[in-house]
């Protein structure tokens, strides 16, 4: 039987115009509004572990103290694009690609309701997927990989955000997910794991490189830094409970923010009310 056209459409490896993107956003959203908490539970605690693990990458490159500052950021930003090929090419609930659901509500086909309650299971799902990835990193002793350099950048980093003075860190958390949402939007666009895999290399290792907030790699960060911390590595004390609470409250705001501006920018442009 001789394809229909629709079917051509469907098999053609092009990816979907801005339009037809947002349209899939909001369509998205309907189902992630309606997912059990089970399922969307363990889908974010798989997307926590999956950030996690690129942040376990990069801080394996940041080991290296003699590598030229440009090398680290970019190169190390690019390690930590696994952790969102891994969410998007196989699959799980990350909260802050998840404020793109604003699409959907804008159009009127979430509510609130089913908005929020995402979010707050996705968010406490990548909390406890990104304390059990931090917990299978330190069982393996990476920390002392590089005669403990590993180990020290972890603790150099995370005292580094809990000591961002507010305005600062607020403004890092809203560009960080400016830049995640617009490189999860590619995702949605891409039609193959090769276009989703490059979309997604120069916005995350750009938010990386400039050393931007992203909530759910500091819920891997900043606990790991503190055990670090408390077991030898770093001065004593440099990290903080307190400081780690202070970091995730403000970046978990800054997020929702920077999110909001990609998902209801584009809404507004490329929207198409039902004839």
């Amino acid at each position: 039987m001789a394809l229909e056209k629709e079917d051509l459409g469907a098999l053609s490896p092009d990816a979907l115009t801005p339009a037809a993107t947002e349209a899939k956003v909001e369509a998205v959203a309907q189902t992630k509004a309606a997912m059990p908490f089970g399922k969307c539970f363990v889908s974010a605690l798989l997307a926590g572990a999956f950030i996690g693990f690129g942040g376990m990458y990069f801080m394996v490159f940041l080991g290296d103290p003699t590598l030229p500052f440009g090398v680290q950021r970019v190169v190390g930003g690019l390690c930590f694009c696994l952790g969102l090929v891994l969410v998007l090419c196989c699959g799980a609930e990350l909260f802050t690609g998840n404020i793109l659901m604003l699409c959907g509500k804008a159009s009127k086909r979430v509510t609130w309701a089913g908005v929020l309650r995402n979010w707050a299971i996705v968010w406490l799902g990548n909390l406890v997927g990104a304390l059990l990835a931090l917990t299978l990193v330190y069982l393996t002793d990476l920390q002392a990989m590089n005669g403990g350099a590993v180990g020290e950048a972890f603790v150099s980093v995370a005292a580094g955000k809990v000591n961002l003075d507010p305005t600062t860190l607020f403004f890092k958390a809203i560009m960080c997910n400016v830049l995640v949402c617009l490189a999860v939007w590619i995702g949605f666009a891409g039609k193959t794991i090769v276009d989703k895999v490059v979309g997604i290399l120069l916005p995350i290792s750009a938010f990386v490189a400039c050393g931007f907030e992203h909530v759910v790699a500091n819920m891997f960060f900043l606990p790991m830094g503190l055990l670090l911390n408390s077991t030898g590595f770093g001065a004593l004390g440099a990290i903080t409970a307190g400081g780690i609470f202070y970091n995730i409250a403000l970046a978990t705001v800054g997020n929702i923010l920077g999110g909001a501006l990609v998902a209801l920018a584009y809404w507004y442009v490329y929207h198409k009310k039902a004839a």
